[in-house]
């Protein structure tokens, strides 16, 4: 696995290889993620559910993508680096769109990701140099829309909706795009259909690559999701190391002279 990861590298891949995309929000995962091999590393806006306690992605702010971008662009060589245009970042204006995108870019983004057929601020964005993963579906910003985390795309018409949108975020330029929470058989029309990848979160195995949250890969989120799988259970080892931790300092046990000057 040589040579930097790019986004013409990855819309080549349609049809031909699978995708492998992680989300990360700082050095330490960014670099574990880079070293395993994926090809890309999404800094997603999930960091406000993840990392900061929030209950939505929705109080995630300009500010914030660009502090773990650069977290993130610090370590990873050879993934794409894709950054999270956060709520309120693109809506308003495709000027406003650019603005943000230049400034992600800046601090390492190698493309960046907006939710929804924002055809004119795509766009906009790629004929700025900079390109963009669109994403379908479930989209975190539209949460109050949607009442909740749902599946989308369930009755005849939301799914023609659906694939009217992948044709056009694909038509304006979009080098990929994440299908989130979308019944396995409407992904696989969408993922038949489309002139760019699809990466499934939630939507079934026909999808041309797969994004998962690290934390839910590594088993450090508490929380069990259906459409996650666990592959360790880091929550439960980490709190051992440091009840042993807690428990060898209250006893005495460290430090050592072994630890000591």
């Amino acid at each position: 696995m040589s040579g930097r990861v790019t986004a013409p590298s990855i819309l080549a891949k349609k049809g031909r290889e699978r995708i492998v995309c992680v989300t990360a929000y700082d050095a330490v995962t960014g670099a574990i993620a880079d070293e395993a091999g994926v090809d890309i590393v999404l800094v997603g806006d999930s960091v406000g559910n993840v990392m900061l306690g929030y209950d939505s992605t929705l109080p995630v702010t300009l500010d914030d993508m660009l502090h773990h971008t650069a977290a993130v662009a610090a370590v990873v060589d050879r993934a794409l680096i894709v950054a999270d245009m956060p709520f309120g970042s693109y809506q308003a204006s495709t000027s406003a769109a650019v603005e943000s995108a230049v400034e992600l870019v800046r601090v390492g983004a190698q493309a960046v990701k907006l939710e929804g057929p924002y055809t004119d601020e795509i766009r906009a964005i790629v004929r700025a140099g900079i390109p963009v993963m669109g994403h379908l579906g479930m989209t975190p910003q539209s949460i109050h829309s949607f009442g909740g985390h749902k599946v989308q795309g369930k009755s005849e018409s939301d799914s023609e909706m659906l694939l009217a949108a992948a044709r056009q975020v694909a038509d304006a330029g979009a080098f990929s795009m994440v299908l989130e929470l979308v019944p396995a058989a409407l992904a696989g029309r969408v993922t038949a259909e489309a002139r760019c990848p699809t990466i499934g979160i939630g939507a079934g195995p026909e999808c041309d690559g797969q994004v998962q949250v690290f934390h839910d890969v590594a088993g450090l989120s508490p929380t069990k999701y259906k459409h996650a799988k666990r592959y360790a259970e880091g929550y439960a080892l980490f709190r051992e190391a440091i009840e042993r931790y807690a428990s060898e300092v209250r006893s005495a046990e460290f430090p050592t002279k072994e630890h000591s000057f």
